[in-house]
């Protein structure tokens, strides 16, 4: 159930909650940081996926008949995405960024310390610039996002037809931060959607629907993850990187808040102790697509990172 938020698992912290008291809950989960140092991550975002579908008429028309008559749902989906998201990548959803924290000064000394290679990761992703220029990457990391993570309508390639499709779907995901929760970040996207003008339902529209709006819009929304923070300034935190310095000798790198969704905010909160991230895998190790992997490198040495935190 760990992609579903384990709620079962929930249930059981609530009834056998007097065997699991602890200092803190150590996640093994995400890669360690590219120059391959020991990691301490004390915070990961939140996420929500929220589908739209966009409709047009009831069915396809040929574009050649009814082009410029006939208002193509694909085309107006993506007028809908477009405004959402400025060029400088700056979300334009009212509200979006409002009651975010900013880092402490220890903090921000934290975020700017982690040695990222932003011409690396360039090179290595193929692109020329990153989407905000002037921010970089842990800066990114501390603040939501939304993302376009699919769109469908109609056909492409050999099968493409010259029509106006019946539909057009978009599949968004929007990454939360610890002072963005889930239900009302889905609640300002929506709002934002009806601002622009258009009529959202639970289901597909009957004629009565249609005849009514020129604009109609189907919204999906799962429930989301919440996203957790803890301060690196806790003792148990400091006890953290004594031990992985001691170990390593070396100080590891210290994330305030990784880019990976962990569903973990609701054990966090059912048992009442910090949580921090001790991740063991390689960041290249192709997480949530073909080939996925675990160097044996970074295996043997996530055991002596274990040892190090539970012998502490």
């Amino acid at each position: 159930e760990e992609e579903a938020g384990s709620p079962s698992l929930v249930l059981a912290i609530a009834k056998y909650l007097d065997r699991l008291s602890a200092d803190v809950m150590y996640i093994l989960d995400g890669p360690v940081h590219p120059s391959g140092r020991p990691t301490i991550v004390y915070g990961a975002r939140g996420n929500i996926g929220i589908e739209l579908t966009a409709y047009g008429p009831k069915f396809a028309l040929h574009s050649g008949h009814y082009g410029n008559w006939v208002p193509n749902p694909a085309m107006r989906l993506a007028q809908l995405l477009a405004s959402m998201k400025g060029e400088d990548g700056r979300v334009l959803v009212a509200g979006f960024y409002d009651d975010i924290t900013p880092p402490t000064a220890e903090e921000q000394t934290m975020v700017e310390s982690v040695p990222d290679d932003p011409a690396s990761l360039l090179t290595l992703f193929g692109i020329a610039a990153p989407e905000r220029v002037g921010l970089s990457l842990q800066e990114a990391l501390q603040l939501p996002t939304l993302n376009v993570r699919g769109l469908s309508s109609a056909y492409v390639g050999a099968e493409a037809r010259t029509i106006i499709p019946d539909k057009a779907t978009a599949a968004i995901d929007v990454r939360l931060v610890k002072e963005t929760p889930a239900d009302r970040m889905i609640k300002l996207v929506r709002d934002h959607i009806v601002k622009q003008g258009w009529h959202v339902v639970e289901a597909p529209p009957d004629d009565a629907t249609r005849a009514r709006h020129s604009k109609i819009i189907q919204i999906r929304a799962r429930s989301g993850t919440e996203a957790f923070r803890t301060s690196p300034l806790l003792p148990v935190s400091k006890q953290t990187v004594k031990a992985l310095t001691t170990m390593f000798g070396e100080p590891p790198v210290q994330i305030r808040t990784m880019g990976g969704t962990v569903p973990i905010t609701q054990f966090i909160e059912a048992l009442g102790f910090p949580a921090i991230s001790i991740p063991t895998v390689n960041f290249d190790n192709n997480q949530h697509g073909e080939n996925e992997n675990l160097r044996l490198g970074h295996f043997f040495r996530g055991v002596t990172t274990i040892a190090a935190v539970l012998t502490m």
